[in-house]
């Protein structure tokens, strides 16, 4: 049981000069930096197409033979944005909308339909694939209230999660039928945004087997949050993991908040692995203490260091983490064999 790695999430490298700007091609620069699997996101045409790969074994078998042509594997597939739109508070309609494909913008009910298609066809493309598991967001409705100020009706929250779960019960269905799970990352700017959004969550969707857990530890360092015990009490859901350093150092200025500055000058940022605050040896430690047996991605998200550099110390840098889980004890040299005989002795019981 040894955590699979290193990975890296494609999203944040795709672009339009070579060799970011196909599979092929970024899959050779990545296993060029030592990376043994690819997370790919299934809304950037450049890499993946999510319709042909929902509807076609033929395209998911080239896929998989461009990606293993690179001596790698795909670890997951993410639709991160389409999730964010299977809900989405009125006040953030504009700003999500870039979001979407162009012919659903401006228009919400259509936006969410085309959403809830896209996340429903990850789930069929993941099984032509061979994964387990793919990424998304949750989408928000009661994110716009999440200070409780001013003061909340009644029932506002319990109300925004009801229709939250209502909304993503058939697409965990859908899930199941294909033998797929959700992990969702539990990300400020979602309704599942820590350990007890997550609960009320789950208690609405009937404790769905399908609705796991995407660990980033990076989101739990700017919110405060004890992301080590997060894992002794949700391991048993935690299906997937993104590696992303994190800092938060509040001062006499600002705190978690940020006071609307960009990312760099906030007090919580993002940074490459290795230049935060995240205790990796224990985060690595506990998932393979509690038998994680997924892939650790890289997911870069610097507010200082470019992508190239943290992707080039990413691989080196998980790497040096992974755990081999040994398979006996360190004193088995000193056992003494199995015998109820010498037990019952031993207890005072013969």
């Amino acid at each position: 049981m040894t955590i699979k790695g290193p990975g890296i999430f494609l999203a944040q490298f795709a672009g339009d000069a070579a060799p970011f700007s196909s599979l092929d091609g970024i899959c050779g620069w990545a296993a060029d930096l030592g990376y043994k699997g690819v997370q790919i996101p299934t809304w950037d045409a450049r890499l993946f197409d999510l319709a042909k790969a929902s509807d076609s074994q033929d395209y998911c078998d080239e896929v998989k033979g461009v990606v293993e042509g690179h001596g790698l594997a795909i670890t997951e597939l993410s639709a991160h944005l389409q999730g964010q739109l299977v809900a989405v508070h009125p006040a953030y309609d504009e700003l999500f909308d870039g979001f979407a494909a162009p012919h659903v913008r401006g228009n919400p009910k259509a936006r969410q339909e085309w959403a809830v298609d896209q996340v429903k066809r990850m789930a069929t493309a993941s099984r032509r694939l061979g994964l387990g598991q793919a990424a998304a967001f949750s989408g928000a409705l009661a994110w716009p209230y999440v200070y409780p100020w001013p003061q909340r009706p009644a029932g506002l929250v319990e109300t925004a999660f009801d229709e939250l779960a209502k909304r993503w019960r058939p697409i965990l269905d859908h899930f199941d039928e294909n033998g797929v799970d959700v992990c969702f990352e539990i990300h400020p700017g979602e309704d599942l945004h820590d350990g007890v959004t997550y609960e009320m969550f789950l208690e609405r969707t009937g404790n769905h087997p399908r609705a796991r857990m995407l660990y980033d530890p990076s989101h739990y360092i700017l919110q405060g949050l004890d992301y080590l015990s997060h894992i002794d009490i949700y391991h048993e859901r935690i299906g997937m993991f993104h590696v992303k350093d994190a800092e938060l150092n509040p001062d006499g200025r600002q705190g978690v908040y940020g006071g609307y500055q960009p990312w760099a000058n906030r007090a919580g940022r993002f940074r490459s692995l290795g230049d935060g605050q995240v205790d990796f040896a224990s985060v690595f430690s506990k998932l393979t203490q509690y038998g994680f047996e997924g892939w650790a991605v890289l997911e870069w998200e610097c507010a200082i260091k470019s992508a190239e550099q943290g992707a080039r110390e990413g691989a080196p840098f998980i790497a040096a983490h992974i755990i081999e889980r040994g398979d006996k004890a360190f004193d088995d040299f000193a056992g003494s064999g199995a015998d109820e005989a010498v037990n019952r002795r031993a207890l005072g019981l013969s």
